[in-house]
């Protein structure tokens, strides 16, 4: 029977330049580092520290040389893999190549035009609505965050859909969730049919319909999960199968989300859609959209069509972005925390009829949504049954400032028929069950208890 070979390595004083047969530094060593799984070793052990001490043992232990070690660290790099930080540590801690001096604030490149080295050579960079190195450091920062390729940014979500739409031609169809964004229903019943494009609306929690609705001439499936704001939540899995299976591509607006809870391109997805201005940003100050794919060929197209129609971000609001971004993980950790307390509070009411949230376990979808999701994230929306006591609450918190958006570090408050969906016809909506009396809360960071506090306040003195 062959021997098994088990490998630990634990930290020692050796100098990098030991090291410096294998392009080994104390910096290379700066990342986690992890054994793959393969049959040679036992277990995953984590590499830290900038050098080792190698203990091997083939059915014995011996202690290895400092001649040795070379020979040994040699043979197990190529076991080894990168263990990838955390997107709290991530966001902090990544490299931006697209500055040489290093700053601890990624420099503002407030420029439309860059100078040529020469009348017939180009530099990097030529016309800012081309390329940008803030906006670069931003779109880099970003691929990694959703596990992508390329990561593109647009002034606006809607102008980031709108980008994914020119990938549809004439004649071809669209297949979209019926429970969206009022904004994104708007361009996909009023905007997009005047090209010749067939737009399908299904109900994408329901595979049985989606499955349906996807045919030869389907070129995109087009969802959100959880959607907004009903929190219904769809199969990304099933549905890219679904999708790939024709032919088509599968993009999933994300903004609700936020890469920190939910990176669908690994779930199957071809596009993911983030609107920035939401839990990227996360401060109410700029708007921006975000498109991230995998695949060089998508990449490239919709490059082309971000740079042909002038709809990169600026390199300003790149700046602010990155300065916003740098707090992501940590805003919607609280947030999402907060958003779980006053979903449990509000389930509890007796003048609540409903609470749309997956965090809670009798939501329909909570098990799959928890499949594919690290959390439920601090969006929720619920029923009271009266038109009356919900613009009463609306109205009545002293926390919750009336605005539509969502994912602002202050708590917010709306009602969806008459602000962010008031653009789609009262009878689609209530087809779709999304009533007048139905108030959407993007839950913030201030003390839970206080926001509690100030919702019952507003439940129990409304009109009976």
């Amino acid at each position: 029977m062959a021997s098994t070979s088990s490998f630990s390595l634990t930290p020692c004083l050796f100098r990098s330049t030991d090291f410096n047969d294998h392009d080994l530094t104390a910096r290379n060593f700066l990342p986690s580092f992890g054994f793959k799984k393969n049959t040679n070793f036992k277990g995953n052990q984590l590499l830290v520290g900038n050098s080792f001490k190698l203990n091997c043992s083939v059915d014995r232990e011996m202690d290895v040389s400092t001649s040795a070690l070379v020979d040994g660290v040699a043979e197990c790099l190529n076991e080894m893999e990168v263990k990838e930080p955390s997107i709290s540590t991530m966001v902090l801690n990544f490299e931006n190549k697209f500055d040489p001096y290093e700053a601890m604030s990624t420099p503002l490149y407030q420029t439309a035009t860059f100078k040529q080295p020469s009348a017939t050579e180009n530099g990097p960079y030529d016309y800012t609505r081309s390329g940008n190195p803030t906006r670069d450091a931003l779109e880099s920062l970003l691929a990694k965050l959703d596990k992508a390729d390329r990561a593109f940014c647009f002034t606006s979500g809607m102008a980031a859909l709108a980008a994914v739409s020119h990938l549809v031609g004439t004649g071809e169809e669209i297949v979209a969730g019926d429970d969206l964004y009022g904004g994104t229903d708007r361009l996909l019943s009023k905007v997009i049919p005047k090209k010749g494009i067939v737009v399908k609306r299904v109900n994408t929690s329901d595979l049985d319909e989606v499955a349906s609705a996807i045919g030869p001439w389907t070129k995109l499936v087009w969802l959100e999960t959880p959607t907004n704001p009903r929190q219904q939540i769809s199969d990304i899995r099933k549905i890219a199968e679904m999708a790939h299976a024709h032919g088509a591509l599968l993009m999933v607006d994300n903004s609700i989300m936020s890469p920190v809870l939910s990176q669908p391109l690994t779930l199957g997805a071809d596009i993911v859609m983030h609107s920035a201005t939401k839990f990227i940003a996360g401060h109410s100050d700029l708007m921006a959209g975000v498109l991230a794919v995998n695949g060089e060929s998508l990449a490239k197209e919709l490059y082309f069509i971000q740079n042909a129609e002038g709809s990169g971000l600026a390199p300003f609001d790149c700046w602010i972005c990155l300065r916003g971004i740098k707090t992501l993980a940590l805003r919607v950790e609280k947030q999402q925390d907060n958003a779980q307390k006053i979903a449990e509070f509000l389930a509890s009411h007796p003048r609540v009829k409903e609470v749309y949230y997956a965090g809670l376990p009798d939501h329909p979808g909570h098990d799959l949504h928890y499949s594919q999701a690290k959390g439920a994230g601090s969006v929720l929306s619920f029923l009271t049954g009266s038109l009356a006591l919900s613009k009463h609450i609306v109205e009545t918190t002293k926390y919750f400032s009336i605005t539509v958006s969502f994912g602002s570090v202050k708590s917010l408050i709306s009602m969806p028929c008459f602000m962010s969906h008031a653009s789609i016809p009262a009878e689609v909506r209530e087809a779709r069950g999304l009533t007048e009396d139905l108030v959407r809360i993007s839950v913030g960071i201030e003390d839970v208890n206080d926001l509690i506090a100030d919702l019952d306040n507003a439940l129990r003195t409304g009109p009976l």
